[in-house]
């Protein structure tokens, strides 16, 4: 009888053993020669209506519980309000309201201070206290390193409400889709991940003993695109690509960083050099593999010397139109896929020509932030890979080319201001190495040189 189940086990796992492999090698085909049978996108329209009927079920609930609290509200409440758009009707709302002269004369030159010269009195503290306080209440900065919020629950775990003990409904729903991520998704999308990575690493450390060559770079680039678009895989991604006729063929493409995602996602679509600083553990791994196979630039921001080394090394890639296009990122770290943030110079200063590229997430399906202060590159992948699925748009903008008596600031806030436009992203002037390191001093004395040209001066 126990010799009878054994059997019976074994002949279970032989019949689900095969289907198994040959999902997996036909996916690894697929995504070799990048075609698709469009079940992953079928699957996301899937997870839409899943989520509208968990948004229903989750308003349902809200409007029951605060029916009678509402009643009491909707007699008190001012009808001008509302139309005004202050209320539940629409509008960004806010917190706070800014002092006029703050927004207005944030900024302006010399000769426009004129209007508002005023003599120094001591309750200016006051006023500069309010503006801190203000900054505080409403800070549009560091709340960007942060998980962006969801306008509703997504059914996913990693959440500090309790929203899947709603109703019933939602209850069995939400335990559904936990087998399935953790029990189904994630085993199915690591030995994609296992794969892609063992084929890089294996195939660049073949392609390091090749001399530099045409051969060689076509060679990689193959290589390339069949391990990025099997790693996209292994997150379920679903990637649109945008105007693919901008797509960059030799110089410098600059794109908004949310993840080391991203360079996965860009990478499915064509080959890059890769521009950006040393990691260590499996970041650092990958890098080591893509160095063996063509030139990419990594190096160590703390180091000063290296900032000169890298914009010598670009110039010559630049200049050398037998070697990949160049991505770089010049945020210079992760932002929460909401804003695009201050863009550094120094790729700006070695190429007259750029080609942007604008890259949005939706967040209703997964989280693509890397967050490194609080997670490492493992941990981060294993949030992605147990998500529902990676779903973004790419846009390829027309190349932007630096105009006269512009210098490399002025040109890399105007292709920031470009990328923000299209990927319905906010534009913000502030570094991001602010997730690191205290506001610089000459920012402090920004807003004091700006209340000095106010003052009335004999």
């Amino acid at each position: 009888m126990m010799l009878g189940a054994e059997q019976l086990m074994i002949a279970a796992v032989s019949l689900m053993f095969f289907p198994i492999v040959a999902i997996l090698c036909l996916t690894i085909v697929l995504a070799s020669f990048g075609k698709s049978l469009g079940i992953r996108r079928t699957y996301v329209a899937l997870l839409l209506r899943i989520f509208e009927f968990a948004g229903t079920k989750l308003a349902a609930h809200t409007t029951y519980e605060d029916e009678s609290d509402s009643e009491d509200e909707d007699q008190e409440e001012n009808p001008a309000e509302s139309e005004n758009g202050n209320g539940n009707g629409g509008g960004e709302s806010h917190v706070i309201k800014r002092d006029f002269y703050l927004t207005v004369t944030r900024g302006l030159m010399r000769p426009e201070w004129e209007p508002f010269k005023k003599n120094f009195e001591l309750s200016d503290i006051c006023y500069f206290t309010k503006c801190g306080m203000e900054a505080i209440i409403e800070d549009d900065v560091t709340h960007r390193f942060n998980a962006g919020e969801l306008a509703s629950w997504n059914l996913l775990t990693r959440t500090n409400t309790g929203y899947q003990l709603t109703s019933a409904r939602l209850t069995v729903l939400w335990c559904i889709g936990f087998l399935v991520r953790y029990c189904v998704l994630f085993p199915f999308r690591l030995i994609l991940a296992a794969v892609a990575i063992i084929w890089l690493v294996v195939s660049t450390a073949f392609l390091g003993y090749f001399p530099p060559s045409p051969l060689k770079r076509s060679m990689y680039s193959r290589v390339s695109l069949m391990s990025f678009r099997i790693m996209a895989r292994a997150c379920s991604a679903v990637i649109t690509f945008h105007n693919q006729e901008n797509r960059v063929k030799n110089g410098i493409c600059v794109a908004n960083h949310t993840s080391p995602i991203d360079v996965f996602m860009l990478s499915c679509d064509n080959c890059y050099a890769l521009v950006g600083q040393a990691h260590g553990g499996l970041l650092g791994l990958l890098q080591r593999a893509l160095g063996r196979a063509t030139s990419h630039v990594f190096f160590e921001r703390s180091e000063v010397k290296d900032r000169h080394l890298v914009a010598q090394r670009l110039k010559e890639h630049v200049n050398d139109l037998d070697k990949l296009p160049i991505l770089i990122f010049p945020e210079g770290t992760c932002i929460n896929n909401t804003s695009v943030m201050m863009f550094k110079k120094g790729s700006f200063e070695v190429s007259t020509t750029i080609y942007p590229v604008a890259i949005k997430y939706d967040m209703r399906f997964g989280d693509a932030f890397w967050d490194s202060s609080k997670h490492g590159m493992v941990t981060h992948l294993f949030n992605i890979m147990t998500s529902w699925a990676l779903v973004c748009d790419i846009w390829y903008l027309p190349p932007m080319q630096r105009q006269e008596n512009e210098d490399a600031v002025q040109f890399a806030n105007r292709v920031k201001r470009e990328i923000a436009k299209q990927g319905g992203l906010v534009d913000l002037d502030w570094d991001g190495q602010l997730k690191r390191t205290q506001a610089k001093e000459s920012w402090k004395q920004k807003p004091q040189e700006q209340y000095s040209n106010m003052l009335k001066v004999d």
